[in-house]
């Protein structure tokens, strides 16, 4: 967990190995508690990865607030994400202030993120502020891991350190699994993602998908294709035309993008059909959050 834009669905993905979260450079990409599982000869470890936290302005970010919140009592240790190439903020004070609160004895590893953006001595200057910080939370952060996710480099200690945590019990999931995501979800999240690369302003947090249909290859066809139809949801008909582009451009970019993707997800040819919707004001709106997938 940590504030948006923290490196924490980069750091999952690097973590279970394969692209189980989507990522982008846009704050609050994350919408969901997504689920990542790794598991090894001695240990599986299930990763939670959780919206940004953050002062939200909408319903949907109260909501995406209470979910990380709902989270925290359910894990065995929890791992607090701050970023080497910002300097620590009200945000993170706020957060891990929270965390001391409610947590209890649920221990948390403070994770500096992003540490190849970094020079040696801007890490440095980094990890003694982290220090500082936990030092204002007593008996509340266990352990301070610098990683990359991009470069590999501290997750493998980080893992062993969460692993070490865990209480003894069964498996969770089968071996080969690596989330317990939905396939419709990871379309979806899959289709928000190519869609979200080069739009800015107001525009992000407008985006929704939705799959609609899912229609599986012809039993005996000699080229198996997959039909799939995504509802691209906006929030007023004046961003319609930024996300269809010049005679449906940038659609089409974002589906040729999206279809590569969703092939390798599923095995087969794709073919990807993508609608754009307006649905007014969709994170204020209760009942369209419940339709979107957001119910409370």
């Amino acid at each position: 967990m940590g504030r948006p834009n923290a490196g924490k669905s980069t750091l999952l993905n690097a973590i279970v190995g394969e692209k189980i979260a989507i990522t982008s450079d846009k704050p609050q990409t994350t919408r969901r508690a997504v689920r990542g599982i790794l598991t090894r000869p001695d240990a599986q470890l299930v990763i939670v990865d959780t919206p940004g936290l953050h002062r939200p302005r909408t319903l949907l970010g109260e909501r995406l607030d209470d979910l990380v919140r709902s989270v925290w009592s359910d894990v065995d240790v929890v791992g607090c994400c701050l970023p080497a190439d910002e300097r620590i903020g009200p945000g993170d004070r706020r957060i891990v202030g929270e965390l001391a609160e409610r947590v209890g004895p649920t221990p948390v590893i403070a994770v500096v993120t992003k540490i190849d953006k970094v020079s040696r001595e801007r890490l440095a200057e980094q990890l003694v502020a982290v220090a500082a910080l936990a030092e204002t939370v007593p008996a509340c952060i266990a352990e301070i891991v610098p990683v990359s996710a991009v470069s590999g480099d501290g997750v493998d200690v980080l893992v062993d350190l969460l692993i070490d945590r865990l209480p003894a019990g069964p498996m969770l999931y089968p071996d080969a699994e690596s989330t317990d995501e939905p396939i419709e979800t990871r379309i979806a999240e899959l289709v928000r993602e190519a869609a979200l690369d080069g739009v800015r302003d107001e525009l992000p947090h407008s985006l929704a998908a939705m799959v609609t249909e899912i229609l599986p290859p012809e039993p005996d066809s000699a080229k198996p294709v997959t039909k799939v139809y995504v509802t691209l949801f906006l929030e007023r008909p004046s961003q319609k035309p930024i996300v269809l582009g010049h005679k449906g451009s940038r659609l089409s970019s974002v589906g040729r993008r999206a279809r590569l993707q969703i092939e390798q997800l599923l095995g087969t040819s794709v073919y990807l059909d993508l609608h754009v919707a307006v649905a007014k004001d969709w994170q204020r709106d209760p009942k369209k959050l419940r339709t979107l997938g957001f119910g409370g």
